[in-house]
């Protein structure tokens, strides 16, 4: 009898954890399903961004015909500078391919343009406003919503975190309570229909999926608002990522001005790294193929950027991340003497800093080619499909006056503990925690006291 007792009780509390973690897991799919198809989306689209602008803009990106001998950056920005007088030229990109055309990146009445000049010839092949490229956009759609701003970055970041809780809560619900056949478990039952077909369309394939979309989000977290700073944190007080100065020569300078904000397509690895300043010497500056050399001499592979200084103690900052994560490199060189104040590659980064570059490299499907490409693009679609599934199985189960969540009566000390649970999850992503804590707030003070509001969500 007490066998039977201490067996009832236990399968009591096993349900009872069992429902909670699916209202939780019910209540989070539901409200971030649009942002998670956005985020799949627009993701998908960005996994093939070098096939898809070559494409788009194949007249500014290439030349018809590759010569021996490529003029001067000097020349090719002098033409940019004739033709568009009143620009102020901030870069140039080089690329690996010789028949790429050199892209200037240009200020134009407050807005940033990408001119593309004919490396051989010098001939301006035409302009693209950096805000209107196409990949621009769908990386705003990615990370802002199109919207922009810090309300819309912080939505998707908090979306992202609870991908990773409904992952979890997912799993729980899956994971089989008793010795469950193979079928409904690892394999759909494809002979069912209804709500059972359904819920195979969407349990079993979140199985298989579950690995991948984990690494995929965690690997993009680096970029957020709120996570990405804490990563940086930690990474920093770990001495885990970028050395704490990498120097020829000279002491490290005391700079509150960082790479990120002087440069672009910085590695995030060295982002934070502390620009130095240019000793003006009354030195004449180098000219910008002095710099391009200086680059090929210390074998920085393309495509590499050069940003040019910004003022009398400015530098010019050499990066390249679009390459190989392996051929990261992020140099600062004096404008006057062409000095290596500052050279960090990924040889020089910490392993927490090595890890994330790989990993954002894997997030953006340039870690091992085309493989890397379709493994995100089948982990994107796999995501849409399962957000898809679940809402037709929800619609299956909803009653048409009511929401359909699964039901609430559960032992209080039950939902307490997975509250608690979730809180934690709250404490490593504080976007999530704040989020949980307004729930029980509305929770208590709103949906509880409005009878016809408590009465549909149920």
């Amino acid at each position: 009898m007490k066998d039977n007792l201490q067996e009832k009780s236990g399968k009591q509390v096993r349900n009872g954890i069992y429902h909670t973690m699916w209202r939780w897991h019910f209540y989070a799919g539901l409200v971030f399903a649009p942002f998670l198809i956005v985020l799949a989306f627009s993701g998908a689209v960005y996994l093939f961004k070098p096939q898809i602008e070559s494409m788009l803009y194949q007249d500014l990106f290439y030349v018809e015909n590759v010569e021996h001998q490529t003029l001067s950056s000097n020349a090719l920005v002098g033409n940019v500078k004739k033709a568009y007088p009143d620009a102020g030229v901030t870069g140039i990109t080089i690329f690996a391919e010789d028949e790429r055309t050199m892209k200037v990146g240009t200020i134009q009445n407050g807005e940033l343009v990408s001119v593309f000049v004919n490396p051989y010839s010098g001939e301006i092949k035409g302009a693209l406003s950096v805000e209107e490229e196409f990949m621009t956009i769908i990386k705003k759609l990615h990370s802002e919503l199109v919207v922009g701003g810090t309300v819309a970055n912080r939505l998707v970041e908090l979306a992202a975190c609870w991908a990773i809780i409904l992952l979890v809560t997912g799993l729980y619900i899956w994971w089989p309570r008793n010795r469950a056949a193979i079928w409904g478990t690892i394999l759909p039952r494809w002979k069912s229909k209804g709500r059972t077909f359904w819920r195979d369309m969407h349990a079993v394939p979140a199985f298989w999926f579950s690995l991948g979309l984990l690494l995929l989000i965690l690997t993009g977290l680096p970029w957020s608002g709120v996570m990405g700073e804490q990563i940086n944190r930690l990474a920093t007080s770990t001495n885990s990522g970028y050395p704490p100065y990498a120097l020829s020569f000279m002491e490290k300078p005391e700079s509150i001005t960082v790479t990120k904000d002087i440069a672009e397509d910085v590695p995030w690895a060295a982002e934070n790294v502390p620009v130095p300043s240019s000793i003006n010497n009354q030195y004449v500056p180098l000219a910008i193929h002095d710099i391009v050399r200086i680059a090929e001499h210390e074998q920085v592979q393309r495509p590499f950027s050069v940003t040019f200084p910004k003022g009398e103690t400015g530098v010019f900052t050499i990066a390249t991340s679009h390459s190989k994560p392996f051929d990261s490199a992020t140099l600062h060189i004096d404008q006057y003497s062409g000095a290596v104040l500052t050279d960090v590659r990924f040889g020089d980064y910490g392993i927490m800093a090595k890890a994330i570059t790989l990993g954002i490299a894997l997030h953006e499907g340039r870690l091992f080619g085309l493989m890397n490409q379709l493994i995100g693009l089948v982990l994107c679609i796999g995501l849409i499909g399962l957000i898809i599934s679940s809402l037709v199985m929800w619609r299956k189960r909803k009653p048409k006056d009511r929401l359909g969540a699964p039901g609430k009566q559960v032992d209080k000390k039950i939902k307490r503990a997975v509250t608690l649970i979730m809180l934690g999850f709250g404490i490593i992503m504080p976007l999530v925690g704040i989020s949980i804590i307004v729930i029980l707030i509305l929770d208590k003070v709103v949906f509880t006291r409005i009878k016809p509001l408590k009465e549909w969500l149920g």
